[in-house]
């Protein structure tokens, strides 16, 4: 398979993962973090598309959490 395959699957698997989850955020933004974490994980030899897909969601749910606001309850 090619890497362009490779990456599209890996990619496809990840969005609709998050998608299904509720857990997709803005387009673009999400579209680019799965990608690069896509793509670091490619220059390191990984190949193996779930685990691209699974590291690559992953990375996005950090990156969501460090992006929203705390949620903690303020008294006082």
């Amino acid at each position: 398979m090619s890497i362009r395959c490779t990456v599209e699957s890996a990619f496809f698997i990840a969005w609709s993962f998050l998608e299904g989850s509720g857990e997709l955020g803005p387009p673009d933004e999400t579209a680019n973090v799965l990608l690069d974490a896509i793509e670091a994980q490619l220059k390191t030899g990984e190949r193996r598309q779930l685990m691209l897909a699974n590291r690559a969601i992953d990375t996005w749910r950090a990156h969501a959490a460090k992006s929203r606001p705390s949620q903690e309850a303020r008294f006082g």
